[in-house]
Order: structure tokens, then C-alpha cells, then sequence
């Protein structure tokens, strides 16, 4: 029931963006990319998105509020969570229809043996024995069959399986989800290694960092089968970049404007960045999806900051990925001064300070916002939990490798005007 009710929240939700917009479904849907009917089926409640995007883009096209998009992204996680249920108690049904055929099969194999089952008359067998010995070769040529059959069924059983929850990572699903393979360097396509430009700064411990006595080790942000993997309670999806408006996004590229491509949408940032080697510039944030792996009420107890690597900013070129989009009201969230001794996480317009709870059920949604102005900083976060007798601190990267945010001071400033289809120097720096 919570499951159904969490649906309808969510599409409810979306109506009400889509009423207050004053646009009809042919409009939204069209500026979307989508069809009329599909966009229907997502007000009304019948169909879930696979993946969050279009629910974001939808949003911020009906002007959807900081608050409306925490809360539009939480009821998808649990109206997502309850699609990807559906097809696993069908998935059953084809396994028992793909037995029937391999018992059919068996028919045409024993009328096939019939005529090279007789013994050749050099060497005689009784009546008895020759009868035997047919039947034996049926049964064998039919055992095989079966084995056979049974194995091809059971291999298009797994098969069918393997597409039951609507698709990968979620990522993303999560996913907002990163391609960035992990362990790997941000590096130019024609094999440069991007430069790690400063000194190693050993990490910050936190003074509050507690040990793990129950030996959980931390979960893999971006993999939601980590908790389980792991013993740990919890999941944690990241996106790395969300743009609060494409104007407040910038990237620091070490390539003229002539080798980048026009800007991407937020889903395909990470894409995008990977190919260039693109660093954030100025600043990032960053959305945690936190959602528990079971009934179980799991405390968040603090968010802590650890500075992987830090030194002076990259020497490369700033790009924004959006122009003219005028005011903007800021989002709630954690603020990370990376130029601070000791970064911490600061709740910042009107954001709640930490503990958090959340379940399986009820989730939660973070944005994290660092800046820096003086350095390339290389960063982890670190979210202590506990939840009864257990507790222990999930790391949280971009899928296997620090964040990177570095300044974007005196860097040479490029826009990509609507309709310029090239990008420009920046006029105002």
C-alpha cells in the first residue's frame, strides 16, 4: 500500500507542476521530447520514469522551488522502487512455459532412432535383448534431449531476469549516474593525462570520526547493492554535478574553444567531463540520494569532509554551461569552504543540521556545495551512521575517485550563446 500511495504522491506532484504551468501536455511534451501520451501516463500515475531526468527537466520547465525538487526526487526514488517489484513476481511465469516444449521435443527424437536401432545380423541378440537394447538407445537419445532442452530454458530464464528492474544503473540512478570508469584520471581522448597540479596534503582527519568495531566496511556511493554487499544499512547514490542553473555551472578544460563541444544537459555532464578531462571550477554540488536497504531505522549522525590532495588551481580555461538565466533562488544545502584548514559541512539556506533518519521507505536527499578560490582540491565525503548495536561510515566519492573542484581565478572565460553554435569569449571575465 505505502508502495502505491508513494506513486500516486508522485504523480499527483507532477500534475500539479504541469497545472500551474499553464502549458498543455502537447507543449510540455514536445519541449521535452517525449509523447503526449507518455507524459499522460506519468501525470496519471499509470507508468513510472526509468530514470529522473526527465521528471527534473519537466520540473524546472513548470518552475518547480528548491523544495518541490527535494521532494519530487524523493517520492520517484520510492515510486521507482516499487515499479522495479512488479516485473520480479512475473519473471517466474516464462521459466514454467519454457519447460513445455523440451517434453514435446522428446517425440520426434524417439521416432527418429527407430530405424538405426535394429543390430547388424553379424552378431545375433536374442528377441529380449535386442528389444533392450532399443529401448535403451530411446531413452538415451531422449535424456539427452531433455538435458539439452532443460539447459536452453534455463538459460533464457536467466536472460529474462537480467532485465527485470527497467534497466542498469540507476544511477544513477541513481543516475544521475556517472560513465567515469573507476580508479581512472580525468584524461584527455588522445592519451594526456590531465596534471594533478599542486603538493599532497595528507588527509584531514575529523575530530569526530569514529572507529568501525563491527567491521562494516564503506559502501560504493554509486552501486546500491553495496549495502547489502557490505553488511552496511544504507545506500548512497551520487550525481556529481547538478547544475542549480546552467549559468552557476563552470568547468576549467585545458583545451582552446575550438576542441570542446557545445555544453551538455546535467544528466550528460558526466559523460561530458570524462571525455575532456573537465574539472569544476569555482565550485560543485553534489546530490546524495541516502536510502536505507531494509525496514530498519538507520541514523545519519554527521556529514564529514576529507581532503584528498590540495595545491595551487589549474591554469586552464573557464566554460560556462549556460548563459542569461538571471536570478536564481539558492538551494538548501551543505556549504564546503575547500580553502578552510579544515573543511567542514555547514548547513546553508535553511537547511537542517544533522541527525537524519532514514529507511528503506524514507529516503533522503542532500545537496552538497563546495567552492574554492585559491586552490585544486581533491575531495571525499564521510557519512557516520548507526542504526540499534551497529554504526560505521560509508565513503562517498565520484564513483571511485575524489571529487575536484579547483578556482577559477584570472582563467580565460568562454559562453556558448543560445543559437551562437560556437562558443565566445567571455565579455565581463
Amino acid at each position: 500500500m505505502a508502495e502505491v500511495d508513494a506513486t500516486a504522491e508522485f504523480a499527483a506532484l507532477l500534475r500539479g507542476l504541469k497545472e500551474r504551468s499553464g502549458l498543455s501536455y502537447g507543449v510540455l511534451a514536445k519541449r521535452l521530447h517525449m509523447s503526449t501520451s507518455t507524459l499522460h501516463r506519468y501525470c496519471n500515475g499509470d507508468a513510472v520514469p526509468v530514470d529522473y531526468a526527465p521528471v527534473e527537466r519537466l520540473a524546472r520547465l513548470c518552475k518547480a522551488g528548491p523544495e518541490e525538487l527535494v521532494e519530487l526526487h524523493r517520492l520517484w526514488v520510492l515510486a521507482d522502487a516499487a515499479r522495479r517489484t512488479k516485473p520480479a513476481a512475473a519473471s517466474e511465469e516464462p521459466a514454467a512455459v519454457a519447460v513445455e516444449p523440451v517434453a514435446v521435443a522428446v517425440e520426434p527424437v524417439a521416432v527418429a532412432v527407430e530405424p538405426v536401432a535394429p543390430v547388424p545380423d553379424a552378431e545375433p541378440v536374442p528377441a529380449p535383448e535386442r528389444r533392450r537394447s532399443r529401448r535403451a538407445v530411446v531413452l538415451a537419445a531422449a535424456l539427452a534431449v531433455v538435458v539439452a532442452g532443460g539447459a536452453g530454458a534455463f538459460a533464457v530464464h536467466l536472460a529474462g531476469d537480467g532485465g527485470g528492474d527497467g534497466g542498469g544503473d540507476r544511477k544513477d540512478h541513481a543516475g544521475a549516474t556517472s560513465s567515469a570508469t573507476p580508479g581512472a584520471r580525468s584524461a584527455d581522448p588522445s592519451g594526456k593525462a590531465s596534471p594533478s597540479a599542486g603538493h599532497e596534503r595528507k588527509p584531514s582527519a575529523s575530530p569526530s570520526r569514529s572507529d568501525n568495531p563491527a567491521g562494516d566496511a564503506p559502501g560504493t556511493p554509486s552501486a546500491p547493492a553495496a549495502g547489502a554487499a557490505t553488511g552496511t544499512p544504507l545506500t548512497v547514490a551520487t550525481t556529481p554535478y547538478v547544475y542549480e542553473s546552467p549559468c552557476s555551472q563552470h568547468f576549467l578544460i585545458d583545451r582552446p574553444p575550438v576542441k570542446v563541444p557545445p555544453p551538455p544537459l546535467e544528466q550528460d555532464a558526466p559523460n561530458w567531463v570524462g571525455v575532456l578531462g573537465a574539472v569544476a571550477s569555482g565550485e560543485q554540488l553534489v546530490k546524495l540520494t541516502v536510502q536505507g536497504t531494509g525496514s530498519d531505522t538507520v541514523v545519519l549522525e554527521d556529514l564529514d569532509v576529507r581532503v584528498m590532495k590540495s595545491g595551487a588551481p589549474l591554469a586552464w580555461n573557464d566554460y560556462s554551461m549556460g548563459v542569461g538565466c538571471g536570478g536564481n533562488v539558492e538551494t538548501k544545502s551543505f556549504g564546503v569552504d575547500l580553502d578552510a584548514p579544515r573543511p567542514v559541512s555547514a548547513p546553508k539556506n535553511g537547511q537542517r543540521d544533522f541527525p537524519y533518519k532514514v529507511s528503506e521507505s524514507d529516503p533522503e536527499v542532500f545537496y552538497i556545495k563546495a567552492n574554492t578560490k585559491a586552490h585544486d582540491v581533491s575531495w571525499v565525503l564521510e557519512l557516520k551512521w548507526s542504526s540499534g548495536s551497529r554504526h560505521g561510515v560509508v565513503k562517498i566519492d565520484n564513483q571511485g575517485r575524489a571529487f575536484r573542484t579547483s578556482a577559477d581565478v584570472g582563467r580565460p572565460g568562454y559562453d556558448y550563446p543560445i543559437g551562437a553554435g560556437s562558443w565566445g569569449e567571455r565579455v565581463d571575465g
